[in-house]
């Protein structure tokens, strides 16, 4: 079953003034529910202006965009789309404002209009569930948290609002190579435990092939390709020429390949390319030695 539906979606920025920009051009697609949804593109391609409409920071110019079976032109709709879809931006520790850990977390399920003790729940959750347990990060200040654990604590203020979606914008960006590890780590459980359709929107594509069920390639507010992982990565000269490059394992491979080795199938990841060169290596066949 389809959570968000986009049919002919075009956006234009500043319409009649010089500065007019077409943002979107004629989007159609659907992210089913489960589903782990990538999103790549070179800076405005559009990717950001897509993901704005899925929680109404944008809303539809033409054609039409329901999330969660709303339909996000209608005013009455708003509210509870954007309960149902959890947006976490580029550097979500700028997010952090309050004074304490727990207060920052509870904001999002305060607004909900929530009882007190089903706040309480849900952030107490929400921290244990980044690895911030409540009863050593609750009180602490978050402007005295590490990077990582900024954006651990701004996160769990996102799912304490128990969304049906999560969207995350670049989610790991920023971060030293262990941070990194662990953001993944988290979003993957996330989708096991809390959210289980996500969107993500990264310029890694090492984690868009890792990740996702299916990847969606803009340019120029238009699709490009949509498809899954192996897929989309098989079009090597495209993603090259669109500036997005491949993930490291698909580019070692199409260097082994240059030099005559012979694979059976695109590698997205090393797990996959490891594989393959078993495979060679016991045939006794290509360039590997």
């Amino acid at each position: 079953m389809a959570v968000i539906e986009v049919k002919n979606l075009s956006y234009v920025y500043s319409k009649k003034t010089p500065y007019e920009k077409k943002a979107l051009d004629n989007v159609s697609f659907e992210i089913n529910e489960g589903e782990f949804f990538g999103i790549v593109g070179a800076t405005g391609s559009g990717k950001s202006t897509l993901i704005s409409h899925f929680n109404v920071l944008n809303k539809p110019q033409t054609g039409s965009v329901k999330v969660l079976g709303m339909d996000c032109s209608e005013k009455k709709n708003f509210l509870a789309v954007r309960f149902g879809v959890g947006m976490v931006f580029q550097y979500p520790e700028y997010q952090l404002f309050e004074d304490t850990v727990a207060k920052d977390v509870a904001f999002g399920p305060k607004n909900m209009k929530l009882p007190k003790e089903e706040i309480d729940r849900r952030v107490k959750e929400s921290l244990d569930l980044v690895g911030l347990p409540y009863e050593v990060y609750g009180e602490r200040s978050p402007f005295e948290l590490s990077g990582g654990e900024k954006r651990r604590a701004a996160i769990a203020g996102v799912i304490a609002m128990e969304p049906k979606i999560l969207v995350l914008d670049e989610v790991a960006a920023g971060l030293d190579p262990e941070g990194r590890d662990e953001i993944l780590k988290l979003i993957k459980r996330l989708q096991k435990e809390k959210c289980p359709t996500i969107v993500l929107i990264s310029h890694n594509m090492d984690d868009i092939a890792a990740l996702s069920d299916r990847i969606l390639v803009m340019a120029n507010g238009k699709i490009e390709l949509l498809d899954t992982p192996k897929e989309v990565f098989k079009n090597v000269k495209k993603m090259t020429d669109l500036g997005l490059g491949l993930p490291t394992a698909t580019g070692m491979q199409v260097e082994l390949a240059s030099r005559g080795v012979k694979f059976d199938d695109v590698c997205v990841t090393f797990d996959e390319l490891a594989s393959q060169i078993e495979k060679i290596k016991a045939g006794g066949n290509g360039y590997v030695s």
